[in-house]
């Protein structure tokens, strides 16, 4: 038997003479012919298929030469990778052949999950890639595999065997997890991702079946850059990576914060359409301080206390550098979970020379501020005429505080040391004021302004006189009820938003903020609650999930080419959510938009983004699109199955 291995097949330039763009000629008559190149009658489950047209040139050489930067307005989408193997150059009707390292066929076709379709493949399918006996004679479509799904996921009662039930799923058919995942993002959304994610981490080790990512610990120093060679998929243009010290509100879980970075890039793919090869989840195992893990038998990480200072530091360094010679100038780094010191430490340093992202600083910042954006729609006036009053003082809160402090001066041109006068924030030890700033962390200081001592937060209300309170702590029910009527006493429309996660952390929950309130509260939380009745009047809460910024956000860097992320694209990913919330969100109480319109609105997020990247100068992809909107939509993953021949 003879046959042509992957790379052998792509890179031996004598088995098409042709360079030129894939026209759509070309894309008519392709592919006619199948060549099977074996001596046997039974072609093995490994051999490779060499596809021909009429012309004799290679279908998959033309599909690989006839990548393009503009993608056809009717082909599948590309999620900005390149299309190596034509499946998204390709139209949708057209047939696609389902390469691994070979053409997949037989068993090994069933346990691909990047080609397997279960009992959807047709009879067709089935004769060819030598399926038959191996599934039942019926064929269903997509949508009845998404309706059985969803009934068998809907009989469970715990969500983490949810959880595990999607991450099964994902692991034998990607593309019908991430049609569940699309076609129910609503209902999905808390099971994938907050606060479900939140437990899975808590007992990783305990579930822990196969790697959905890699880790990297203090054993692969020096060679961080041989182990990210490792992973299969070699066009990766976004990373989520984690340390694993500060997992939502949950503390240090150390290497079992895997379940973050997976969870970030599912919907990174389903909600943004970044093709899932393009995406990376990494653990940075440095150790743990969580003495229960350290004696847990079943957990997967190094068994030692953490790593800091210079050891740290270098491990980091070691990884950055490895990323950008690994995978380009354009691939993105997404900060997750970091504590506190280290997650400012790694975004002022990276930030100028890595097209890096902090979800915790910046996309939470971003969120929040789309929400106070639209906010104002209900109590009138603009983000300066406001008071904020921050409960938590750490990444996210100061985070959050600086660019609302941005906004405002760029709405008012006033400096923005002026416009941070209006924001006031508490953390452990009280208010945050003057004549504690030699004690402060440096990314504190700018929030420290003259007034007396406040140790309570009810106090604090009482004194600063906000309009909207924002919580960040981490800490559940510290917006008690003697808090909250200080704000429904000093306001008509109180803004509360109670942003920790999971749902156990929340600063209160949806309904002691409209009972206190008598129901004038506006309300958004971290994690979602049910809607909440009070004397006979629906209210539905907000949720302020970072899921509807950083999916659009990170397509928009993706598919304008940016190199570097800027503050300015942040409140135009703000203004672009702002805009999404109608009229008749407003009536229900929300907003937020709501999620089954997700795609669309990270569409306009990513248009925003990259259109505010050229204005910077910072976007390498040229020309650049006249309609980014539609760009954006041309540039999205489809998890629909393909044909294949």
């Amino acid at each position: 038997m003879f046959s042509l291995n992957r790379s052998c097949f792509l890179n031996n330039t004598s088995i098409s003479g042709r360079s030129s763009p894939f026209s759509h000629n070309q894309r008519r008559r392709l592919p006619t012919k199948v060549v099977a190149l074996s001596t046997s009658n039974r072609v093995q489950s490994n051999v490779s298929v060499l596809m021909e047209n009429h012309s004799g040139t290679t279908a998959l050489q033309e599909m690989r030469d006839g990548y393009a930067e503009v993608v056809d307005p009717k082909s599948a989408v590309t999620g900005g990778v390149q299309d190596v193997y034509g499946e998204d150059t390709a139209t949708e009707d057209m047939p696609v052949t389902p390469w691994s390292v070979s053409v997949a066929s037989g068993y090994s076709l069933l346990r691909d999950p990047h080609h397997n379709k279960g009992l959807a493949f047709n009879d067709k399918e089935r004769n060819s890639h030598y399926l038959c006996g191996l599934l039942p004679p019926t064929v269903v479509s997509q949508e009845l595999q998404v309706k059985k799904m969803m009934h068998n996921i809907r009989n469970y009662q715990v969500p983490l065997q949810k959880y595990m039930a999607m991450m099964d799923l994902q692991e034998r058919n990607q593309r019908l997890f991430y049609k569940l995942l699309m076609d129910h993002v609503e209902e999905l959304l808390p099971v994938v991702y907050t606060p479900t994610v939140g437990e899975a981490c808590q007992k990783y080790g305990s579930i822990f079946n196969r790697p959905q990512g890699l880790f990297i610990s203090l054993k692969e120093k020096g060679k961080i850059l041989e182990v990210l060679r490792n992973w299969p998929e070699k066009n990766i243009q976004v990373i989520v990576v984690t340390d694993g010290e500060r997992i939502l509100g949950l503390g240090d879980l150390g290497c079992q914060g895997m379940g973050i970075p997976v969870g970030k890039l599912s919907l990174y793919t389903a909600l943004g359409g970044v093709r899932p090869s393009a995406c990376l989840p990494i653990t940075i195992d440095v150790g743990t301080n969580n003495e229960t893990l350290l004696n847990d038998e079943f957990y997967i990480g190094l068994r030692q206390k953490r790593a800091t200072g210079q050891e740290y530091a270098e491990l980091l360094h070691e990884f950055m550098t490895a990323v950008k010679q690994n995978y380009g100038e354009k691939i993105l780094v997404q900060f997750e979970d970091f504590a506190n010191h280290n997650a400012f430490n790694l975004l002022e340093k990276y930030g100028t020379t890595h097209l890096v992202f902090n979800d915790d600083i910046q996309g939470t910042a971003s969120v929040v501020l789309a929400g106070l954006i639209s906010a104002m729609k209900f109590v009138g006036g603009s983000l300066a005429d406001q008071k904020f009053l921050f409960l938590g003082a750490g990444e996210a809160g100061t985070g959050i505080a600086e660019l609302i402090a941005l906004e405002i001066s760029k709405q008012t041109n006033m400096p923005v040391e002026e416009a941070r006068k209006k924001v006031w924030l508490v953390d452990s030890k009280g208010l945050i004021v003057s004549s504690r700033s030699e004690s402060l962390q440096h990314f504190k200081k700018p929030w420290a302004h003259d007034h007396e001592p406040v140790t309570e937060l009810v106090d604090a209300v009482n004194q600063i006189k906000p309009t909207i309170l924002i919580g960040t702590s981490g800490k559940g029910k510290t917006f008690t009820k003697e808090v909250v009527e200080a704000m429904a006493a000093l306001n008509e429309k109180p803004i509360i938003l109670a942003l920790s996660n999971p749902t156990s952390q929340s600063e209160c929950t949806a309904e002691e903020a409209y009972n206190w309130t008598q129901g004038r509260a506006i309300f958004a939380s971290g994690s979602p609650f049910d809607p909440v009745e009070y004397e006979g009047k629906a209210y539905v809460p907000g949720q302020a999930n970072n899921a509807y910024i950083f999916p659009g956000f990170g397509l928009g860097l993706i598919m304008s080419g940016t190199i570097r992320v800027h503050d300015d694209m942040l409140l135009a990913a703000s203004e672009a959510l702002a805009e999404q919330v109608t009229p008749e969100n407003f009536e229900k109480g929300l907003i937020y938009p709501p999620f089954k319109s997700i795609r669309k609105i990270s569409a306009h997020i990513a248009a925003k983004v990259a259109a505010k990247s050229y204005e910077l100068g910072l976007a390498t992809r040229l020309p650049q699109p006249k309609d980014l909107v539609k760009y954006a939509e041309s540039c999205m993953y489809s998890p629909a199955y393909r044909t294949y021949r």
